[in-house]
């Protein structure tokens, strides 16, 4: 029988009995936070097109909350009917896992998203133009900057409310990324939260061509890693005859049952094996803004709009660590040998390479992008740890490093001068004295990121390094506080130049914000303090949530 025959008997066979096409099972319950996000999302586009301008910031910003908060209340309740342990399974006939590490990954990220979504709709900080208060969002993204169709935008007092949208869309990718339990649902996932973020990157009101340079470079990037991440994926699937992670495991450990003769032919093959999952690797370590893939980092912090700043730093490292985490436990735990020396190389060239080149920054914004680099070598140091304690610290460690993230950004949208925020450090000088309370929130937050006892900086650290060292890498642990002991020197310069400086005459000053900044900078502290001072029931929590399913 002729090859055409063949594939028309198929056809003939398919028709003829219509019944046997499956249909796909969808576990909706399980799947409601993604659901309710992106639900919401769409809400927000169509709130875009059909309601007057007048109206639609406060109806984003209502749909915003209400749909983070209802998502998070979801999570909740999946942890609570057991989904977290007990009950854990995949979902979506096989592209979603939902168990302890999803969930607590999610929760995470929705809390993030709903303080962001408070410094996103803050209205109070710049003054008044033409009568109409603004945000830091450019007032028509579509208009040239410096152009005459953006000064009659912000003359007619135009704001650009579709970040809200913008920031539900890259939320459901999140949720679903680190949950994500085959190769194609990952990068699909990868795709749904960059492109907002490249979007929301290039919307600063001032410094608009800035704005536009960090979100250009960071698409650039950011397209270059997606391109590795996808051939990664198809060497793997070249490898294994398939992109569920179970099956990759499988084929990787030598378990296959049935294995066909094309099957067996790149079984044998390390080479796909080896190149894919350096690929895919690759692409997570990229979005963690692992050295050497961390170019992007500073930049991007630095032209970006700072709310999205502070949401981008916070939330996209702990969904792409948990990413990471499956990936490495739950695929290629049978390539544990080859992948960990790699991993230990990168952790130490990204701690180091972070706290030292942190070091000669003159930009709070540049500053905390380095400080994020050093920050994701130390995460890595619990990644590498490859044990259940390695796992939970992790999850605790981005939890609590999130909130730091998000209270410290949301304090530089503060201080301000003629030509809006005033990020270069000089300009911070004797601001202990102009305004000792925001002075003070900020350095909590940076003696937090040093990782002094009793914030929450220390509980993870201290928790991260145990792992490590209780899993074989005491060495990393060493130079981990090598690190941080570079890293506490320029957290404290900061502190010594804000209350042992002379203030300039033509310092900047500290805009009074609206209770929602307020909101967003009082979650950060309370969540810095109160996993510093009592961290154990978060860190108990962490561990029951930190078995992966299989």
């Amino acid at each position: 029988m002729t090859h055409a025959a063949t594939v028309h008997s198929l056809w003939t066979t398919a028709a003829a009995a219509p019944d046997k096409i499956p249909a796909p099972h969808i576990e909706y319950g399980q799947l409601a936070p993604t659901l309710i996000v992106l639900g919401a999302a769409i809400i927000g586009v169509l709130i875009e097109a059909f309601l007057p301008r007048a109206q639609r910031y406060a109806a984003q910003l209502f749909v915003s909350v209400v749909s983070l908060a209802a998502a998070f209340a979801a999570v909740i309740g999946l942890a609570a009917s057991d989904y977290g342990t007990g009950k854990a399974h995949v979902a979506a006939m096989g592209a979603v896992a939902i168990d302890g590490p999803a969930l607590f990954l999610q929760g995470t990220i929705l809390l993030v998203a709903l303080v962001s979504v408070f410094t996103f709709a803050e209205r109070r900080l710049d003054p008044v133009v033409h009568g109409n208060r603004v945000d830091n969002f450019a007032a028509q993204a579509a208009a040239i900057p410096g152009g005459d169709a953006e000064k009659a935008a912000v003359k007619a007092g135009f704001t650009t409310t579709e970040v809200f949208p913008l920031v539900l869309f890259a939320v459901g990718g999140m949720l679903v990324f680190p949950a994500a339990n085959d190769l194609l649902t990952l990068f699909v996932a990868l795709e749904v939260f960059s492109l907002p973020l490249y979007v929301l990157c290039a919307l600063a009101r001032r410094h608009r061509m800035l704005s536009q340079e960090s979100a250009v470079k960071y698409f650039l990037l950011g397209a270059f890693s997606s391109a590795f991440l996808l051939f990664g994926i198809a060497l793997l699937y070249g490898y294994a005859g398939t992109v569920t992670y179970a099956g990759l495991a499988d084929v990787v450990d030598g378990q296959v049952r049935n294995v066909t003769p094309a099957l067996a032919g790149t079984m044998g093959n390390d080479a796909l094996l080896l190149i894919g999952g350096a690929m895919v690797l690759m692409g997570l370590l990229f979005k963690i803004g692992a050295v050497p893939f961390h170019m992007w980092t500073p930049d991007v912090y630095q032209g970006a709009p700072t709310p999205v700043t502070g949401f981008m730093a916070a939330a996209t490292k702990v969904a792409a660590f948990g990413a990471l985490l499956r990936l490495l436990y739950v695929v290629l735990p049978g390539l544990r040998w080859d992948w960990r020396p790699v991993m230990w190389g990168v952790a130490i060239v990204t701690m180091l390479g972070g706290a030292i080149v942190a070091v000669t920054q003159t930009d709070v914004k540049r500053l905390l992008a380095y400080s994020s680099i050093a920050h994701a070598g130390f995460i890595l140091a619990g990644v590498i740890a490859t044990t259940p304690e390695g796992i939970s610290s992790v999850l605790f460690y981005l939890a609590a490093y999130s909130f730091v993230t998000l209270g410290a950004f949301a304090v530089v949208t503060l201080v301000r001068d003629a030509g809006g925020e005033a990020t270069h450090l000089s300009k911070w000088a004797g601001l202990g004295r102009r305004s000792p309370l925001v002075a003070a929130v900020f350095a909590v937050f940076l003696l937090a990121f040093a990782g002094i006892p009793l914030t929450s900086g220390f509980a993870g650290k201290f928790a991260v390094f145990k792992a490590a060292a209780d899993g074989g890498a005491g060495a990393l642990v060493v130079i981990g506080v090598i690190s941080s002991a570079i890293a506490a020197f320029f957290y404290i310069r900061v502190i010594v130049l804000m209350f042992f400086s002379e203030p300039r005459t033509d310092g900047p000053s500290v805009a009074v914000p609206s209770p929602l900044t307020s909101s967003a900078i009082a979650i950060g502290v309370a969540v810095t303090v109160v996993l510093g001072v009592a961290p154990q029931y978060f860190l108990d929590l962490a561990g029951q949530a930190g078995v992966f399913v299989r």
